[in-house]
Protein backbone atom coordinates (compact mmCIF):
# COMPACT_ATOMS: atom_id res chain seq x y z
CA UNK A 1 0.00 0.00 0.00
CA UNK A 2 1.10 3.42 -0.82
CA UNK A 3 1.40 6.06 2.10
CA UNK A 4 2.46 9.53 1.40
CA UNK A 5 2.72 11.40 5.17
CA UNK A 6 3.13 15.29 4.82
CA UNK A 7 4.38 16.77 7.80
CA UNK A 8 6.20 20.77 8.42
CA UNK A 9 3.44 22.80 7.77
CA UNK A 10 2.36 25.80 9.81
CA UNK A 11 1.48 29.56 10.88
CA UNK A 12 4.58 31.81 9.63
CA UNK A 13 5.13 35.40 8.91
CA UNK A 14 5.69 36.54 5.82
CA UNK A 15 9.65 36.65 4.77
CA UNK A 16 10.05 33.28 7.22
CA UNK A 17 10.76 29.94 6.24
CA UNK A 18 9.48 26.50 6.66
CA UNK A 19 10.74 23.07 5.27
CA UNK A 20 7.97 20.44 4.42
CA UNK A 21 8.80 16.75 4.59
CA UNK A 22 6.84 13.24 2.74
CA UNK A 23 7.76 10.35 3.86
CA UNK A 24 7.06 7.96 1.59
CA UNK A 25 6.68 3.93 1.58
CA UNK A 26 5.05 1.09 -0.28
CA UNK A 27 6.36 2.06 -3.83
CA UNK A 28 10.56 1.76 -5.35
CA UNK A 29 11.48 5.39 -4.17
CA UNK A 30 14.08 5.45 -6.17
CA UNK A 31 12.34 5.30 -9.46
CA UNK A 32 9.81 7.47 -9.29
CA UNK A 33 9.47 11.43 -9.38
CA UNK A 34 8.05 13.16 -6.44
CA UNK A 35 6.62 16.54 -6.17
CA UNK A 36 4.40 19.30 -4.17
CA UNK A 37 1.10 20.89 -5.27
CA UNK A 38 -0.61 23.36 -3.44
CA UNK A 39 -4.12 23.72 -3.44
CA UNK A 40 -6.69 26.92 -2.06
CA UNK A 41 -9.77 26.51 -1.29
CA UNK A 42 -12.16 27.74 -4.27
CA UNK A 43 -8.87 27.88 -6.49
CA UNK A 44 -7.02 25.43 -8.96
CA UNK A 45 -4.70 23.37 -7.94
CA UNK A 46 -0.63 24.80 -8.79
CA UNK A 47 1.62 22.62 -9.32
CA UNK A 48 5.04 23.97 -6.89
CA UNK A 49 7.63 21.48 -7.19
CA UNK A 50 9.12 17.90 -8.23
CA UNK A 51 12.30 15.90 -8.40
CA UNK A 52 13.04 12.85 -10.26
CA UNK A 53 14.37 10.58 -7.80
CA UNK A 54 16.02 8.70 -10.68
CA UNK A 55 18.27 11.37 -12.21
CA UNK A 56 17.77 13.97 -9.54
CA UNK A 57 16.61 16.93 -11.88
CA UNK A 58 14.22 19.41 -9.99
CA UNK A 59 11.86 21.75 -11.60
CA UNK A 60 9.50 24.27 -9.92
CA UNK A 61 6.98 26.62 -10.92
CA UNK A 62 7.90 30.62 -12.07
CA UNK A 63 5.81 31.36 -8.43
CA UNK A 64 8.05 30.05 -6.33
CA UNK A 65 11.85 29.19 -8.57
CA UNK A 66 14.38 30.77 -6.24
CA UNK A 67 11.90 30.83 -2.72
CA UNK A 68 11.95 26.77 -2.72
CA UNK A 69 13.88 24.02 -2.59
CA UNK A 70 12.94 20.14 -3.35
CA UNK A 71 15.55 17.31 -2.53
CA UNK A 72 14.72 13.91 -1.69
CA UNK A 73 16.96 11.55 1.05
CA UNK A 74 16.74 8.11 -0.79
CA UNK A 75 17.94 6.22 2.00
CA UNK A 76 15.17 8.26 4.46
CA UNK A 77 12.46 7.17 1.21
CA UNK A 78 11.80 11.30 2.27
CA UNK A 79 11.12 14.15 -0.11
CA UNK A 80 11.43 17.70 1.46
CA UNK A 81 10.13 21.05 0.42
CA UNK A 82 12.62 23.69 1.34
CA UNK A 83 10.42 26.90 1.95
CA UNK A 84 12.07 30.49 1.81
CA UNK A 85 10.68 34.00 1.84
CA UNK A 86 7.52 33.22 2.30
CA UNK A 87 4.78 35.43 1.12
CA UNK A 88 0.87 35.37 2.04
CA UNK A 89 0.12 34.44 -1.05
CA UNK A 90 1.86 30.91 -0.59
CA UNK A 91 -0.74 29.85 2.15
CA UNK A 92 -2.91 26.69 0.86
CA UNK A 93 -2.51 23.37 2.12
CA UNK A 94 0.59 21.31 0.27
CA UNK A 95 0.11 18.14 -1.34
CA UNK A 96 3.03 15.38 -1.86
CA UNK A 97 2.54 13.78 -5.06
CA UNK A 98 4.03 10.25 -6.77
CA UNK A 99 4.34 9.58 -10.58
CA UNK A 100 5.98 6.24 -12.16
CA UNK A 101 7.28 8.53 -15.07
CA UNK A 102 7.79 12.48 -15.11
CA UNK A 103 7.19 15.45 -12.76
CA UNK A 104 4.36 16.94 -15.92
CA UNK A 105 1.71 15.33 -14.70
CA UNK A 106 2.69 16.61 -10.72
CA UNK A 107 4.06 20.26 -12.03
CA UNK A 108 0.80 20.42 -14.17
CA UNK A 109 -1.85 18.77 -11.42
CA UNK A 110 -3.21 16.17 -13.76
CA UNK A 111 -5.25 12.91 -13.19
CA UNK A 112 -2.74 11.42 -14.32
CA UNK A 113 -0.73 11.74 -10.90
CA UNK A 114 -0.90 8.33 -9.36
CA UNK A 115 -0.77 8.92 -5.46
CA UNK A 116 -0.69 12.28 -3.68
CA UNK A 117 -1.33 12.21 0.62
CA UNK A 118 -3.60 13.96 2.32
CA UNK A 119 -2.03 17.40 2.78
CA UNK A 120 -0.52 19.89 5.56
CA UNK A 121 -1.57 23.22 5.98
CA UNK A 122 0.87 26.66 5.32
CA UNK A 123 -0.31 30.02 6.34
CA UNK A 124 1.58 32.96 5.87
CA UNK A 125 1.09 36.05 7.65
CA UNK A 126 1.53 39.48 6.65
Amino acid sequence: EVQLVESGGGLVQAGGSLRLSCAASGFSFDDHAIGWFRQVPGKEREGVACIRNYDSSTYYSPSVKGRFTISSDNARNTVYLRMDSLKPGDTAVYYCAVDRESCLSILDVTPAIDYWGQGTQVTVSS
